[in-house]
């Protein structure tokens, strides 16, 4: 059974790797200083439960724990693994008194973290997740034994320009990208265009955008210029660091991470062959073997 707080369009999913973790969803009432009210935060915990230090996966801009679908099973065979909707994002509640911005997002994700976790962790981001992770790993040094990075916003992908923005046209940029995913879906499903694999992609991608409050979430994400403070405060990082980077990103280009590369002293850069900007779902074993070495040393 699928939980009852995914959109109704979650039993159109067909991968049988999308289904299995939608189905493992969970949520919990985190309380924070941010509001009176718990916020139901949407999460996963797969694995040998105990093995210390647990893994943390968070997803990158607009997504969800289900961007790892194909990833998780492969590091929960070898290690208690988490992965949690971030404030704002995928199916975590959207109270409408907070305001989303990266300030908020990181209280969210520490007071998940220390009612559920509350023991130093492998914190892995991805894209804008990895910008998120480095933002909580400098704030709450404590709470991270490792970071890993993957294909990491921080020196590049945020939007200062959201700030100036007015409110219309962010609005309007807002509605174009929910939009485009349910054109997309329709056309390719008409035109014959839409292999299966693609197709999961969308329909995955797809579904936070049904949740209550989603437009607001994005809307002040966008207004706030997401983490362009954060490219000064990187090299301040000193957990040991994996920095994982698809070599054919066409996101975020290659240039920046050799620039993670030399702001992080105790980092080391793989270069992940033939891959794009989401080497998580496109080759999830190379990206498991690698994150599971690195735990290792």
């Amino acid at each position: 059974m699928f939980p009852n707080f995914l959109p109704q369009e979650v039993h159109l999913l067909e991968n049988s790797e999308s289904i299995f973790l939608a189905k493992s969803i969970k949520r919990y009432p985190t309380l924070t200083p941010l509001f009176y009210r718990a916020i139901a935060t949407a999460y996963t915990k797969l694995g040998i439960t105990g093995l210390t230090p647990p893994i943390l996966l968070l997803h990158g801009f607009d997504s969800s724990l289900l961007e790892f679908r194909r990833l998780i099973p492969l590091l929960a065979a070898k290690r208690e693994t988490w992965a949690v909707d971030l404030l704002g994002s995928g199916f975590t509640e959207r109270l409408p008194n907070i305001s989303y911005n990266p300030h908020s997002i990181k209280e969210h994700l520490y007071s998940f973290w220390h009612s559920l976790i509350n023991r130093p962790v492998i914190l892995v981001g991805v894209s804008m997740g990895g910008a998120t992770a480095i933002d909580f790993t400098l704030s709450y040094p404590e709470a991270v034994a490792k970071l890993v990075l993957i294909n990491s916003v921080g020196y590049s992908g945020s939007f200062p320009i959201g700030k100036l923005l007015p409110d219309p046209m962010v609005e309007f940029a807002v509605e174009f990208w929910r939009q485009r995913r349910n054109f997309g879906l329709f056309w390719g499903k008409s035109l014959g265009l839409l292999d299966f694999p693609t197709e999961d992609v969308i329909r995955c991608a797809a579904l936070p955008s049904l949740m209550p409050g989603w437009s607001r979430a994005i809307n002040d994400f966008t207004r706030s210029g997401g983490y362009y403070r954060l490219r000064e405060r990187i090299p301040l990082v000193n957990k040991p660091t994996l920095i994982l980077w698809g070599e054919r990103d066409d996101v975020l280009g290659t240039e920046v991470a050799y620039l993670f590369k030399n702001a992080i002293s105790k980092s080391q850069l793989v270069w992940l062959r033939g891959l794009g900007h989401s080497p998580q779902w496109e080759q999830p074993e190379s990206v498991a073997r690698q994150i599971l070495e690195f735990i290792g040393g």
